[in-house]
């Protein structure tokens, strides 16, 4: 009976070791992904100011109204802000600007001409509902365009931490539980 007992202890231990070891190794792994790709997106981001931007103007434009250049067909919403003392292009977010620079906010049903306008006109009128806002601005004196919200700030950085870390440390645990949980049981057999 009493081998019985050390068999199935060992079993245990060694199917919980391997749990903590793999936990450890997927959150390497996982940390490894985020240092490559979030930790370089978030260091180049310049848009670190935390600034108050006043309402100038609203404008949707259609395809028609795109000064003839090839644009996808989608309704698009131009808008100015006044922020730091200067007159600038508000984006949405960082992707918006590097999609299209002519649209400050790019509609998420891009294959629904109606759907896409009725979303536009929604975030037009919340603009004119909050003529005041907070905005993000770069510390750059020639730039003339600000962002509403930041894809690759503190909070996302550490929300994409947050998964890993949870790993590595019950992965950590659970290792030293087993290791704390042999070292007790050699004491008692010496015993």
């Amino acid at each position: 009976m009493g081998k019985k007992l050390v068999m199935a202890q060992k079993r245990g231990e060694t199917r919980a070791l391997c749990l903590g070891v793999t936990m450890v190794v997927c959150a390497v792994i996982t940390y490894y992904i985020l240092g490559t790709t979030v930790l370089p997106l978030y260091q180049k981001s310049v848009w670190t100011q935390e600034s108050t931007c006043h309402l100038i103007e609203t404008n949707i434009k259609d395809q028609e109204e795109l000064e003839g250049k090839k644009v996808p067909q989608y309704p698009c919403l131009w808008v100015n802000v006044s922020a730091v003392g200067r007159w600038a292009v508000l984006y949405h977010t960082e992707d918006t600007r590097d999609q299209n620079q002519q649209c400050s906010y790019i509609p998420g049903h891009l294959d629904n001409y109606p759907v896409a306008r009725a979303d536009v006109e929604k975030v037009r009128a919340r603009f004119h509902e909050h003529q005041i806002f907070y905005c993000f601005s770069t510390t750059q004196e020639n730039e003339t365009s600000v962002l509403y919200r930041r894809l690759y700030g503190p909070q996302a950085l550490l929300f994409s931490l947050f998964w890993p870390t949870f790993l590595l440390t019950g992965g950590l645990l659970i290792i030293a539980m087993v290791k704390i949980n042999q070292s007790l049981s050699i004491l008692a057999a010496q015993k």
